[in-house]
Formats: C-alpha cells, structure tokens, sequence
C-alpha cells in the first residue's frame, strides 16, 4: 500500500467538504444537512478519521440535524501542527469549530479519544455543548482504570519515541488493521476490506502516526504534572447537559465496569446502553442499531 495524499481522505458520498479555521490551525470538515440545522458535531478516535462517522451523517442529517464530523487535529486533512494534543487545546478546538460553522453551541458525538475530547469540551466550554454523546469513551476521571490489560501494555508501549510510529507505518499499516480487530466484537465483520484499506492510508500520511500518538502520550505523562492534574481537577465540574452513554459490551479495549459515571459528575438527564453485539465500534460495527439510539435520544425534548 502506498502513502495516501491528504486528497485521498476526501471520500465523495452525500456530504459536503471544507476547511475551516479555529484556534490558529485549520480543520477538515464533512457536512450533511441545512446550514440553520441544529448542529451536531462527530468527533472520531483513534486510529480513525472523520470517515468514521459515514454511516451517522445521512441519517442524522435526514431527521432534521446538521450533521458534521471533523478530523481533530493530526487526523486526516486537518493540520498537523508540532504540538496541541492535550485537551484543553483540543477543547478549544472544538469550540472554535463550532463558532467557524456559524453555530452558538453543538450536540458532541464522540467515540473513544474524541469522546474524551467531548467530556472536556463539555467542561471547559460549556455554553457551546447543548448534549453529548460518550461512545465507548469512560469519564475522563474514570478512564484510567478503563482499560483491558492488553489495551493498557499498548498504551504503555506508545510512550516509546519513535518505535511506534514506525510500527504505525510499517507493511502498509497492518497494524492499524490488527487494532481494529482486536477491539471490536470477535467474528464481527468490521473491518471490512475497504474500512482497513481506508483507515491504513489515513495514517500514511505523514506525520499523522506521531500526531494521533501524542493524544496518548499526553495522557499517560501528565499524571504527574501540574496541567495533568489541573485537567482532573476541572473534569470534577459536573456536566449539567443531557449525556448519552454507549458502549459495546465486547470492546476490546475498555472495560464495561469503567463506562459507568459516578454520581455526581454528571447532574443533567442520563442515558447509558451496552450493546450487547457490538465492541468498541458500535456505530461501525452496529450502525442501524446505533443509528436508532441516537436519534432517539436526539429526539427527546430537553429540559
């Protein structure tokens, strides 16, 4: 497999593409739906791209919702700056993107580090999150605890400088195919030929391997640091807006015990569904089932 160009993560199909500029990088976009739509906001995980979220922005888009997934920032066609993979800068990421579409405030959806990018998001900028969304993406505060032990000796792994990059692009990304399979459910049939082809191209770009890495890393080094521990203590804030919580009860890389929140955290409406099919990509693995889940919480009238 040769390295995509940026061009090659444009996939064409009932949406629209743009870039849009926030918080001093630019962001790529893929939209569905009306403009004066209420928006909702896609934020994918890792090792994705905004093409995680194909099969939720026409159907979003069809019940009356402007449906948007962006690539965070080193994913995709978004820049891939040399430094801004801690949450506070991603949080502002995803305000400034909401503000650069023309909207006062967004549903975020977001699955695995785009969750915990939404969980933030949530708390630091609060007036800009209407309802979120958490898929197979723990609390912030519980995610620690939240992983499989493989899961975790791979996370541990990617503190290593350079050795996980190269692995990243080794073979033409067969690695990125052997993660997605070891966390969705077993004998499921994601990835597809055409899911691994995609997503192995979309960390040939360089430096996308190290950008997508340096979330990661952020993570497990701050602990012990004061921006780390000042995260933890603002993620304390509870979250007063409706929260939807999803998570494939066979995830190979979150534990099931670690998705529910203390009570607490979250002092707004509540929803929280296991999959029972589905591992750590249910809008991939299970997206008519997931589609109903979303849009029927989307749907329930907000206090």
């Amino acid at each position: 497999m040769s390295p995509a160009g940026v061009s090659d993560l444009l996939v064409d199909g009932p949406w629209s593409h743009s870039l849009v500029a926030a918080n001093g990088a630019r962001f790529h976009v893929a939209e569905c739906g009306a403009a004066d739509d209420p928006l909702v906001l896609f934020l994918h995980g890792f090792p994705e791209f905004w093409w995680a979220w194909r099969h939720q922005l026409p159907a979003v888009a069809a019940a009356g919702y402007r449906a948007v997934a962006m690539d965070l920032r080193g994913y995709g066609a978004s820049d891939k700056t040399p430094r801004g993979y801690d949450p506070v800068t991603a949080a502002a990421d995803v305000s400034g993107v909401i503000r650069s579409l023309g909207a006062t405030d967004a549903v975020l959806v977001g699955h695995g580090w785009g969750g915990f990018i939404a969980w933030s998001t949530a708390v630091l900028a609060p007036r800009q999150v209407r309802a979120l969304a958490a898929v197979s993406a723990p609390h912030p505060l519980m995610l620690m605890r939240s992983g499989r032990p493989r899961a975790i000796a791979r996370a541990g792994w990617f503190q290593l400088p350079i050795l996980p990059e190269r692995r990243l692009l080794a073979h033409g990304g067969i690695h990125i195919e052997q993660l997605l399979r070891a966390w969705s459910a077993p004998g499921g049939a994601f990835p597809d030929a055409e899911a691994s082809r995609r997503y192995r191209a979309a960390l040939q770009v360089w430096p996308a391997p190290h950008c997508a890495l340096e979330y990661h890393r952020w993570f497990a080094r701050s602990r012990l640091r004061s921006d780390g521990r000042r995260h933890s203590a603002q993620m304390r804030t509870p979250i007063e807006v409706p929260v939807l919580q999803v998570h494939g009860a066979q995830d190979g890389a979150v534990a099931s015990a670690s998705t529910r929140t203390p009570a607490g955290l979250i002092t707004g409406p509540l929803r929280h569904e296991v999959l029972t099919t589905a591992g750590h990509f249910p809008h991939e693995e299970r997206p008519e089932l997931f589609n109903r889940l979303l849009l029927d919480w989307l749907g329930v009238p907000e206090p």
